[in-house]
C-alpha cells in the first residue's frame, strides 16, 4: 500500500494529532504531484482541489487538538495594526523548552542566597546550572520533530531553547495564528511583527513553556523622570558645582561623585582586578561616550584619569561614539557606577533590539532582533564562569501588564539563574509613581501598574529619594505590588506591617499578595552627567540603579580580598540585615492623576517608618554594609 494512503487509513481509524496530520498532507501531497512508480503528474487542478479538501479536514481536526498558549483580547495599548504580514516575509522564533528540574533549582538558588544556610555563598557554575535547566530528552525529539514536519530543517537547541527563522507563512501554520505588523503609536515608525494569539499541538505543548516574539508587544524603555529628565548647564553653573564642597547645603541641589561619597559614607577603595568588574546594559542604541566619559574624570574625579570601560555587542548591538541618539541613560550609567565605584573595570553590554522602520519583501528584517532581554540573558547565562559579572545594573524596564503573563515568568526564572551564578541583577523600580494610566487591560477598571522586571523577586529592585538630612521619597518613584509573581518568604516579615497600617486603602486598585517593590533606594534626583560635551542634570531611578550597583561591586571586592565569593542574588540578605539601611520617612511617590475614582491629587505610595513601596527598605549605610559583608575589611 502506497505510504500516503497506508498514512490517511491509519488516521481515519483514531483521533489523529496535528503533528500527524500535518506529515501525513505533505505525503499526499507529494502522492498527488507526481505518484510513486510514475513519471507524469496528475492534473495540477485536482490535485490542489484534493489537498484544499484534506486541508479543511487538517485544519478542523488540528483545532480541536491544540492547545492555546496565550492569547490577547486585543490590540495592546500604545499600538495599531498596520498591515497583515506577507506570506514569504521571514520570522525569527525562539522556544523556551521546559527545564526538567525548575522547582529544584528555584529551592537550590534560594539556598545558596540565605545567610544562615549552610550552601550560602556556594554559587553554581554554568555546568551545574546546565544540569537543573536541561530539558528531557524526549521534549527536545518533540519539538525539534515538530518542526521538522513543518518543514523547518535548521532548527538550533542549545539547553533549553529551541531558535529558527522560517517564513511567515510557515510559522502562522506552525503556530495556528496569523501575523502581521504593528506600529508603536507613540513614536510612529516602530514596526514589529506580532499575533494576539497562538497555538501549538497538544502532543508538544507539555514540553514548551513559551515561543516568542509572538504576543510580546512591550519595549523595554529608559526609566528616567520625565520631570527632570535631561537639563544641560551654562559653562558658569557646571563650574560652580565643580569647585562646590560635599554638604548638606551643595547637595540638596545637584548630585556629584563627591556628594554620594558623602552621605553614603563610601571610602572604600577596590583593586582593579577584573573580577571586580561591574556591567551595566543598554538598550534601544544608547551608547555610552569615551569623550565623555574622560571629561566626567576629569572634572569630578581626577585622581581616576586614564581608566577606561569596555563593550561587549549583543544581538548586533553596536558601539557608535558618533550617533546622534540620546546616549544620556548610558552615559549616567557608566558615569556613575565609575563614581562610586573606581577603579572597578566597568562593562556595557550594548544588545541590539529593533525592528525594521519599513520592513520590505526584498529586504525583511527577522523580528527576533526585537526582543533584547532574552538576546541579552541568553548571552550572558552562556558565558563561561570566568567572564560572568557578578554585579549588572539596568536602568530599563516597562510595565507589568504590558507583558505576557508566560514570557515574565520565564524571564524572572533567567534572572533567578544569574543569581545562582553568583550575579546580583539590579534594576530601577520605574518612574511613574504608583503608575501613569493606572488602567487594567482586562477590564478597563483602575489598577495601579507594577513595573516589569522590577516585579521579579530575583532582582533586586531600587527607588529614589532626594535631599539630604533627611533624605525624601521623590514624587516620581515607582513601586507596588507584582501582579505575576507572589510575594516570596524572605519579604513577607517587613512588608506585611506596611499593609496593616494602609488597611483597606487603594484596596480595589493593587493586589497585597503580590511580590513587593521597590527593595532599596538611593538618590535619583539631579545628577551631573557630562553627554555629547554639556554638563546635564538627569534624574530618575536610573540614577538610582548604578549607584547601588557600584556599592554591590565595592562589597564584592571587599568579600574578594577575604576568600569570600560575591554576595550573589542579594534580597534574603538585604532583608535580612536591614538596619544597614537608613529608613526614609517622608515623602511619596505619585501617580495615576488621569483616574477620577482616586480624586484630583491622584494615588501615592507614602514613605513611612520600615519598608515602604517607594524607598523599599531606605538607602544605604555603607559602612555598615561593610561590615556585614566583609567582617574586618576597613571603610578606608
Amino acid at each position: 500500500m502506497p505510504t500516503h494512503v497506508r498514512c490517511c487509513t491509519v488516521l481515519t481509524r483514531a483521533p489523529a494529532t496535528s503533528t500527524q496530520l500535518h506529515r501525513c498532507h505533505n505525503r499526499y501531497k507529494n502522492a498527488l504531484v507526481r505518484p510513486s512508480g510514475t513519471s507524469q503528474s496528475l492534473d495540477t487542478s485536482a490535485a490542489s482541489n484534493m489537498i484544499r479538501s484534506f486541508l479543511f479536514v487538517a485544519a478542523v481536526a488540528s483545532a480541536a487538538s491544540a492547545r492555546v498558549m496565550d492569547s490577547l483580547a486585543a490590540v495592546p495599548r500604545g499600538w495599531e495594526s498596520v498591515r497583515p504580514a506577507l506570506p514569504e516575509e521571514t520570522v525569527s522564533l525562539r522556544i523556551a523548552l521546559k527545564q526538567q528540574r525548575a522547582e529544584a533549582l528555584e529551592q537550590a538558588v534560594l539556598d545558596i542566597s540565605t545567610p544562615g544556610h549552610p550552601k550560602y555563598g556556594r554559587h553554581l557554575t554554568r555546568d551545574e546550572l546546565r544540569s537543573y535547566t536541561t530539558p528531557s530528552r524526549s521534549a527536545t525529539l518533540a519539538v525539534t520533530r515538530w518542526l521538522e514536519d513543518h518543514n523547518i530543517q535548521t532548527a538550533v537547541a542549545d539547553n533549553d531553547w529551541v531558535t529558527f527563522s522560517t517564513t511567515v507563512e510557515n510559522a502562522s501554520h506552525l503556530l495556528k495564528t496569523d501575523f502581521a505588523w504593528y506600529r508603536n503609536v507613540e513614536n510612529n515608525i516602530e514596526l514589529k511583527l506580532r499575533t494576539l494569539a497562538y497555538s501549538v499541538p497538544d502532543e508538544v505543548a507539555p514540553h514548551i513553556d513559551l515561543v516568542q516574539p509572538t504576543t510580546r508587544f512591550g519595549q523595554p524603555v529608559a526609566k528616567r523622570s520625565t520631570v527632570f529628565e535631561m537639563h544641560h548647564l551654562d559653562a558658569n553653573a557646571a563650574n560652580k558645582i565643580k569647585l562646590a564642597a560635599a554638604g548638606q547645603a551643595n547637595c540638596n541641589l545637584t548630585i556629584t561623585p563627591d556628594c554620594l561619597k558623602w552621605l553614603y559614607d563610601i571610602k572604600y577603595k577596590p583593586t582593579d582586578s577584573i573580577e571586580n568588574t561591574i556591567a551595566f546594559a543598554s538598550f534601544l542604541e544608547q551608547y555610552a561616550r569615551y569623550d565623555d566619559f574622560q571629561t566626567f574624570q576629569s572634572r569630578y574625579i581626577p585622581e581616576a584619569q586614564g581608566q577606561n570601560f569596555t563593550v561587549e555587542l549583543v544581538n548586533g548591538g553596536l558601539d557608535d561614539q558618533n550617533s546622534w541618539r540620546d546616549s544620556g541613560e548610558a552615559n549616567l550609567d557608566v558615569q556613575y557606577i565609575h563614581a562610586v565605584s573606581h577603579p572597578a573595570p566597568i562593562l556595557q553590554y550594548s544588545t541590539g533590539g529593533r525592528g525594521p522602520l519599513i520592513p520590505t519583501k526584498t529586504q525583511p528584517k527577522p523580528p527576533g532582533t526585537n526582543e533584547p532581554y532574552l538576546e541579552w540573558l541568553t548571552y550572558l547565562l552562556n558565558q563561561t564562569d570566568d567572564k560572568i559579572p557578578k554585579v549588572v545594573s539596568v536602568s530599563y524596564g516597562e510595565e507589568e501588564q504590558s507583558i505576557p503573563r508566560d514570557y515574565a515568568v520565564k524571564v524572572c526564572n533567567m534572572f533567578m539563574q544569574l543569581g545562582g551564578r553568583g550575579v546580583s541583577v539590579i534594576f530601577a523600580s520605574g518612574d511613574s509613581g504608583p503608575g501613569t494610566h493606572c488602567i487594567r487591560s482586562t477590564d478597563n477598571a483602575t489598577f495601579f501598574e507594577p513595573t516589569f522586571p522590577a516585579g521579579c523577586p530575583y532582582v533586586t529592585s531600587v527607588g529614589a529619594t532626594y535631599l539630604t538630612n533627611p533624605e525624601k521619597a521623590i514624587s516620581f518613584s515607582s513601586g507596588g505590588f507584582s501582579m505575576y509573581h507572589s510575594r516570596p518568604q524572605w519579604q513577607r516579615t517587613a512588608v506585611e506591617p506596611y499593609l496593616r497600617t494602609i488597611g483597606d486603602t487603594y484596596a480595589p486598585y493593587f493586589d497585597p499578595r503580590g511580590r513587593a517593590i521597590p527593595d532599596i533606594s538611593a538618590q535619583g534626583s539631579n545628577f551631573n552627567v557630562i553627554d555629547k560635551g554639556y554638563n546635564s542634570l538627569l534624574s530618575g531611578t536610573s540614577a538610582s540603579a548604578p549607584v547601588v550597583a557600584g556599592i554591590v561591586g565595592l562589597l564584592n571586592a571587599a568579600r574578594y580580598t577575604l576568600g569570600l565569593p560575591s554576595l550573589g542574588f542579594l534580597n534574603p540578605w538585604l532583608y535580612n540585615n536591614s538596619d544597614a539601611f537608613t529608613d526614609v520617612v517622608a515623602g511619596a511617590g505619585v501617580g495615576c492623576r488621569r483616574r477620577k475614582e482616586l480624586g484630583y491629587g491622584g494615588a501615592s505610595w507614602n514613605a513611612t517608618v520600615g519598608w515602604d513601596p517607594v524607598t523599599g527598605l531606605g538607602t544605604p549605610k555603607f559602612g555598615r554594609l561593610l561590615q556585614l559583608a566583609a567582617p574586618g575589611v576597613a571603610n578606608a
